[in-house]
């Protein structure tokens, strides 16, 4: 089945002002899977998370991969606040794609695979693990470090089972 017919436009949004956050709020639970898609820069370097219902209790675990053209690294966190997803610059735009599985499935965690891209910055790719069963129905998408800038957009999808 080809993916145009599987990915549902939930929500997007273009940021008019520079802001800290933005909450995809009353998702519903009629998909499998969700997909949220962003394409931004922030003031200055700055990691990008998401948190899941509102949630910022140490539930989250994470490991990251990343390299420059020149050099790569990892690195592993548990027991932190939210899920990290990536990083957004000044410049160029980055790209990120979040996917957030069995986000309605009731009696798993949530596994959130990501990819993120900043030309001439970095290449990375996430996985975090939010230990919770609750099914998803709120995603805070956030800068760590600075504001997400004026023109961001993000695009949150459900995704139909195939």
């Amino acid at each position: 089945m080809p993916a145009g017919s599987t990915y549902t436009p939930i929500a997007t949004t273009t940021l008019g002002s520079a802001v800290r956050s933005y909450t995809f709020s009353s998702v519903p639970s009629s998909y499998t899977d969700l997909i949220l898609v962003a394409n931004g820069t922030s003031a200055s370097p700055s990691d990008l998370g998401i948190i899941l219902n509102g949630d910022t209790g140490n539930n989250y675990s994470a490991t990251q991969i990343i390299g420059n053209g020149s050099s790569a690294s990892s690195s592993r966190e548990s027991n932190v606040g939210s899920a990290k997803v990536g990083t957004f610059y000044s410049s160029p735009i980055g790209n990120l794609i979040i996917n957030i599985m069995n986000y309605s499935n009731s009696t798993t965690y949530k596994t959130i695979l990501s990819r993120n891209n900043s030309p001439s910055n970095y290449t990375g790719a996430f996985v975090s693990l939010w230990r919770n069963t609750a099914t998803v129905t709120s995603v805070q998408f956030y800068g760590n470090n600075d504001n997400l800038s004026i023109g961001t957009t993000l695009t949150l999808y459900g995704i139909t089972a195939a």
